[in-house]
């Protein structure tokens, strides 16, 4: 099948062409640019690339044009594919077709640690020849791939109590809408049989102005989960748990950490072990019956729900003995851009991290100050995404800083009304009020000359973006190294 991929350069879309191209299908894809990493993925996958979005890349005439989310309805080839009546999809409708036949789908979704319960689940189900497919929203460093088809094998024999399932596909369940054409979430068209609802706090403003609306969409995620399926539930978020007990149909296991309040029992219970820079150890507990101590070699308690959750669905999911799974967990290198060390210039510690929300701000700089205790931690932010750019968590985010000894803002990503947009200024007065270093600068540049100016050798510097963040990660690792 000649498939046709629109704005094919993201992420996820250049994903889903390379998991097309591996499993046989002519591929190719139109975009404005091919930078890398992702384009050189593309070429390396023997994809037919165009540049820029012009009808003429519909010919020859693809059995199926795939148009990505940040199409918009004037694209030109969009536009000429529905006019000439060729079939049309989404990204997730591309999956569900063409990928996930065969294979028993597990979906991570959240707010928060996604991309990283999503690799760390796909590793451990590899670990033991489960030969699982994954598509993630990042690169896991074992897997040096954001995708790979699933090894499709015959059902396997009840393992352990274990429902009978197939090939594990492991996908990061994004709740963001498909296309413009199709204004669902995407998470809702993989057809999970296991499913992982790590946390619900309001984002996706852009698309989901109130919370009640954003709630609602994973409230028709769990419901879509069927009887024969198992739904993985964070025991200490409440949110998760007024959903999946309003609206699950399949039986729920929860999972959390021994000295966090829950709302309800967990099943699958952590009691960790004091940390310390090489990573976090804990004994692992099923139903009260002590299943192991564990180690994981990330840092954060929200690393170590992470991984609850993933063993929670391997064990539980797919039948995987919890004991076999133990080397794996140590050995797990996580994601790039998630707590991800770019160099040591000068014996500073300089960090590439995704965070940007205001609880994932709080998380990640909490583990960075234990993965690194010997210096000062320096945040570097950018308020780039929709959630991040508005005002709506002005009080959070003055709050979610709290670990950091000095605070570095970037200019907001997008131009939004003043009286929507997230005041920096005000945030960096309530930061100082509370004793810490906190400046809004103007530029990347001016913030690099702070930091070249004010780090010292064993600090932690954390740049904060879910963009490129202009390029600040190159410009500061040489700036540092003079």
């Amino acid at each position: 099948m000649h498939v046709h991929v629109v704005a094919v350069s993201g992420t996820g879309m250049g994903s889903l062409a390379v998991l097309l191209s591996a499993l046989g299908h002519e591929v190719s894809g139109s975009d404005l640019h091919f930078d890398p990493p992702m384009g050189q993925v593309l070429r390396d996958a023997n994809i037919r690339l165009y540049r820029g979005f012009d009808s003429a890349h519909l010919s020859p005439t693809p059995d199926l044009v795939v148009v990505g989310n940040v199409c918009r309805k004037d694209n030109p080839e969009a536009v000429a594919a529905f006019e000439r009546g060729l079939r049309v999809t989404h990204i997730a409708g591309a999956l569900r077709e063409l990928v996930l036949d065969g294979t028993s789908p597990l979906v991570v979704t959240g707010t928060h640690g996604k991309t990283t319960t999503t690799a760390l689940t796909a590793f451990l189900l590899d670990s033991v020849g489960k030969r699982p497919g994954f598509l993630v929203g990042g690169v896991p460093v074992d897997f040096g791939q954001s995708a790979r088809p699933a090894a499709l094998t015959e059902p396997p024999l009840p393992l352990a109590g274990a429902l009978r399932r197939r090939t594990p596909f492991v996908l990061e369940g994004d709740e963001y809408d498909t296309a413009y054409f199709e204004k669902t979430p995407k998470f809702l068209h993989y057809g999970a049989e296991v499913a992982i609802v790590t946390s619900i706090e309001h984002d996706h403003v852009d698309i989901y102005p109130s919370f009640d609306a954003y709630q609602d969409a994973f409230a028709r995620f769990v419901a879509s989960i069927p009887e024969s399926g198992l739904i993985v539930a964070h025991a200490a978020d409440p949110n998760v748990v007024e959903v999946v007990t309003r609206y699950a149909r399949a039986p729920v296991t929860y999972f959390g950490i021994a000295d966090e309040l829950t709302t309800v029992a967990a099943h699958w219970t952590a009691a960790p072990l004091p940390g310390g820079p090489e990573g976090t150890s804990f004994d692992l507990f099923a139903g009260g019956v002590a299943a192991g101590r564990f180690h994981l070699s990330m840092t954060g308690r929200h690393n170590l729900r992470n991984a609850l959750a993933a063993l929670a669905a391997a064990i539980e999911g797919y039948g995987v003995p919890s004991h076999s799974l133990r080397p794996a967990l140590a050995k797990f290198g996580g994601v790039m851009r998630r707590q991800q060390l770019l160099g040591e210039p000068g014996g500073i510690f300089v960090i590439d991290d995704f965070a940007h929300h205001p609880t994932a701000v709080h998380q990640t700089l909490l583990a960075l100050r234990q993965r690194y205790p010997g210096g000062a931690l320096r945040a570097v932010f950018e308020p780039r995404s929709a959630t991040a750019c508005r005002r709506l968590h002005q009080e959070q985010y003055a709050r979610a800083f709290d670990a950091a000894d000095a605070v570095y803002l970037a200019p907001l990503g997008r131009v939004l009304d003043l009286d929507q947009a997230l005041d920096l200024d005000r945030l960096a007065a309530d930061l100082r009020a509370k004793g810490q270093i906190a400046v809004a600068y103007p530029n990347i540049e001016a913030i690099v000359s702070a930091l070249g100016a004010e780090a010292q050798r064993g600090d932690c510097i954390a740049l904060l973006s879910n963009g490129t963040f202009g390029g600040i990660h190159e410009t500061l690792l040489a700036a540092l190294a003079d």
